[in-house]
């Protein structure tokens, strides 16, 4: 696990999965209080394109987070990413 610029990745425009405006909200709410969080479920990154923490790193952008913790898939082969 590494911090790095959280512009230096992207978010997945194929992620499956987004939250309701509610979910989304309350996920930025328990970042703001609780930002160690990250560190616990940090992002899955590869290439420099999220595979996990799509909505994570949305709430970190919203909140102006400057970097973020990441997980890095880079050596992962094309079928462990679309897992």
């Amino acid at each position: 696990m590494k911090n790095v610029p959280i512009r230096s990745i992207k978010g997945n425009t194929k992620n499956p999965r987004q939250l309701e405006k509610k979910k989304f909200e309350k996920l930025v709410k328990s970042l703001k209080e609780f930002p160690e969080m990250l560190e616990k479920r940090p992002l899955i990154v590869a290439d420099g394109v999220i595979l996990g923490g799509n909505m994570r790193y949305k709430a970190a952008l919203e909140l102006g987070f400057k970097e973020v913790p990441i997980i890095d898939a880079s050596e992962w082969t094309e079928e462990q990413r679309n897992q």
